[in-house]
């Protein structure tokens, strides 16, 4: 188990992304010493001030498949939590070796360094799109076959594999994270900026991709943090998986009629059509969060309200 308390050092790989970057201050405030290892691909340094500058965290800008370049950072470390990935579903699509390499074999580097490094625990962020278009809602931790749809998907199904293997075969004790939709006002990909980067281009009209039907459970990134944090206090099998999420969930179009109110009701929504955003897209997701509320972790907020709240954090910061 990870005491949240533990003055011990961790690592975090993508720990300049908006997640990651609420994960890196959580930790540095329970008195971890934090380093985090991110190519600032898609994580920014700024999102990590001001602790950089007060020398609290230490920053190593390197690829992750480049276990040289950080491997010495692991020793002594207790935890190296791995967030670093390909953050966009579609990129993917477009390139089908960005998650081969950004996520399967990014993990299995990391593993190793792990491995070599005797870092007794690893935590990970996966992702709800592993369950492919399931056909129980909510969906459990116990659902199989996992068929992914798209190469995002299969990269963090694959991860979870290396994962368990290098559980079982080497000791150690690993977290399987699968997240619904994490929002956050810092977010560089997602629905929300989408939306809003669309209307800043044209303030006259917002094009949703499908046909708004999509719905899905919206999670903020700090209470997945928490979640993240108290999972690994409290869960002590060697090979966690615990799905984060809330126990509603909202779709396209309400987040599209919300935005627009958001940013003055003036735009037309127009809707490109079919049930799906974009290839790979899983247009209804619910996870079911019943094992880790048993554990004693709640939602503070409804998909509804965590949307809600983004819009406000990122209208005044517009």
């Amino acid at each position: 188990m990870v005491d949240p308390s533990s003055r011990e050092p961790v690592v975090v790989t993508g720990g300049a992304g908006a997640i990651g970057s609420f994960l890196v201050r959580s930790l540095q405030a329970s008195g971890a010493p934090v380093t985090v290892v991110d190519n600032l691909s898609s994580g920014r340094r700024e999102f990590l001030e001001p602790l950089l500058s007060e020398g609290s965290v230490k920053l190593v800008v390197a690829d992750v498949r480049v276990r040289e370049r950080y491997e010495s950072t692991l020793r002594g470390a207790s935890a190296l939590w791995h967030l670093a990935a390909n953050p966009d579903i579609r990129l993917g699509t477009a390139d089908p070796t960005i998650d081969l390499e950004q996520g399967t074999v990014a993990t299995f580097h990391v593993l190793e360094a792990v491995r070599r490094a005797d870092v007794p625990t690893v935590l990970f962020s996966s992702s709800s799109v592993v369950y492919g278009t399931p056909s129980v809602f909510p969906t459990p931790e116990e659902y199989g076959p996992l068929l992914p749809e798209s190469l995002y998907g299969a990269s963090k199904l694959a991860a979870e594999g290396l994962l368990s293997a290098y559980a079982r075969l080497y000791g150690l004790r690993v977290y399987i994270f699968r997240f619904a939709n994490i929002i956050g006002p810092i977010m560089t990909h997602g629905v929300l900026f989408d939306f809003f980067r669309k209307l800043k281009s044209d303030p006259t009209t917002l094009e949703v991709l499908g046909d708004g039907r999509q719905a899905k459970s919206y999670l903020r990134a700090e209470e997945c943090v928490e979640a993240m944090r108290f999972v690994a206090l409290h869960a002590k099998e060697p090979v966690n998986v615990y799905n984060l999420g809330t126990r509603d969930r909202l779709s396209v179009r309400e987040i599209a009629e919300k935005v627009v109110a958001a940013n003055g009701g003036r735009a037309r929504i127009v809707y490109t059509g079919g049930p799906r955003g974009w290839a790979g897209d899983i247009p209804q997701q619910l996870l079911s969060i019943d094992k880790v509320e048993s554990l004693g972790w709640h939602p503070r907020h409804t998909s509804a309200e965590a949307v809600d709240l983004c819009l406000r954090e990122m209208t005044r910061g517009a």
